[in-house]
């Protein structure tokens, strides 16, 4: 058996996946476009997809999404983990009990079991050892509110670490930041990602990302 990874294009799904050696499968999921809360554009979670040599299942979501809906999409994708053989589904949570619990019940009675990979590693530790090992990521998105909004399309790496202000996860895990990832452990090649200029998206402080067509 083997284990499919949901994937939000960031760098805890890259790293947690770098850990593992039976995934064959990513699903996604993707409203007007792009992918929520990083706001990355489809395009761009594909060709992660075909750097890494793994299939990708994107779930369609209607935009907005009454979470009736959302569970009903996401539990389809689910199913099809289960029917292309897969027993368990990776994730790359850190240390929310809300969340983890929500994914333990809601793969309850699939014959899914959730496995979290990273879950209560010092993120600290974790975020210097996901720059060593070679994980390259744009900071697609920050919290103005918490952090300096022109951090957002910035490299994630020791300088942006060190300029996190105090009481700022260093993962980004209470959603202070979110991540692209560009390459890392099991990518082929390096997507070329083109960071443009930084806007306002939900309350967020955006970098446009784009795929380089000179690449």
């Amino acid at each position: 058996m083997t284990a499919w990874l949901s994937w939000s294009c960031g760098k805890d799904a890259a790293y947690a996946l770098g850990l593992r050696s039976d995934v064959t499968g990513l699903f996604t999921t993707v409203a007007a476009g792009r992918v929520p809360v990083h706001g990355v554009p489809r395009e761009l979670v594909e060709a992660q997809a075909g750097s890494l040599g793994l299939p990708l299942h994107v779930v369609e979501l209607p935009w907005p999404c009454p979470n009736e809906e959302y569970e009903r999409r996401t539990a389809a994708a689910l199913a099809a983990a289960r029917a292309a053989g897969a027993d368990t589904v990776v994730y790359g949570d850190l240390f929310l009990a809300d969340i983890r619990a929500y994914r333990e019940r809601t793969l309850a009675g699939t014959g899914l079991t959730p496995e979290f990979p990273l879950w209560g590693r010092p993120t600290g530790a974790l975020a210097r050892d996901m720059i060593a090992a070679g994980l390259r990521a744009v900071v697609v998105s920050v919290d103005p509110a918490r952090m300096p909004a022109e951090l957002a399309g910035k490299a994630f790496d020791e300088e942006f670490l060190a300029a996190l202000p105090e009481g700022v996860d260093p993962c980004g895990e209470n959603g202070e930041f979110h991540t692209f990832v560009s390459d890392g452990p099991g990518f082929r090649s390096p997507v070329p990602v083109e960071v443009g200029d930084v806007g306002e998206r939900d309350g967020m402080a955006v970098a446009e990302l784009g795929l380089s067509r000179s690449a």
